[in-house]
Order: structure tokens, then sequence, then C-alpha cells
């Protein structure tokens, strides 16, 4: 009887203990979810046409372009080469503007992960507006 009164005291103590133990590691702790991102801006594109067929290197010039932003012709991504948060370039190939008319272009920056418990935080994809890009 008398080791049964002395195992409570430490079923209790450890008890307490994985509680404590729990919270510490953060499983009460709720992942934050991600926050709206730099939203970019284009100011001018250079060149701002081409003649249909051919393949050109196009110059973005704006703002808060992320190291990893990406341009996009037409709503399909391109290789993009990040040169500063306000120039990027890409490698636009004959097939984007293989007929004549006007072309979408926007930049994406695109969403970061979390670096929180859990992954938590991070930022979302933004999207610039799109500028009018003519095809000759």
């Amino acid at each position: 009887m008398k080791s049964a009164q002395l195992l409570k005291p430490f079923k209790t103590t450890l008890l307490l203990a994985s509680m404590a133990l729990t919270i510490a590691c953060g499983y009460s702790k709720k992942a934050t979810a991600p926050v709206a991102g730099s939203v970019p801006a284009i100011s001018q594109l250079a060149p701002n046409s081409a003649n249909a067929g051919a393949t050109f290197v196009l110059t973005v010039d704006g703002s808060n372009f992320g190291s990893q932003a990406v341009v996009n012709f037409n709503g399909t991504a391109q290789p993009t080469t990040f040169i500063s948060a306000n120039q990027v370039t890409a490698s636009i190939p004959a097939t984007a503007v293989a007929t004549a008319g006007t072309a979408s272009v926007t930049v994406t920056n695109p969403a970061t992960p979390g670096t929180g418990m859990y992954g938590s935080g991070g930022t979302l994809a933004a999207t610039s507006s799109p500028m009018s890009f003519t095809i000759n």
C-alpha cells in the first residue's frame, strides 16, 4: 500500500512534465497563413513591339520585382533573368509571336514558403497589371 501511495505523486509529476513538453514543442501553436506578396509593377517594355515569328529578348522595367520573378507573355511563363528589383529580362520564342496582334505582358513574384513553425508564414504569389505588347 505504501508503494502505491509513493507512486501517485510520481505519476502526477510525469503527467505534468509530459503536458509541459507537449506545449513547449509547439503543439498548441497555430500556423499562420501566408501574407500578401509584394506586387510588381511594369513601367516599360523594351522593345514594345516585334515582328511576327522573331525570337527576341524582352526587357521589362518597373518596380518590386522579386529575385524569382517570372515574365508571363500572353499568359505563359517565359525563361526569366532577374537583373534587379527594377528590371528583368525574358527570352521570347518565335512561337509566342507567331501571328500579328497584341500580347499581354505581366510579371509574377511567386509565392514564398513559410519558415516559421510548421511552415507558417510565407507570402502569396503577386502579379502585376498587364501591359500590351504589339506583334507586327
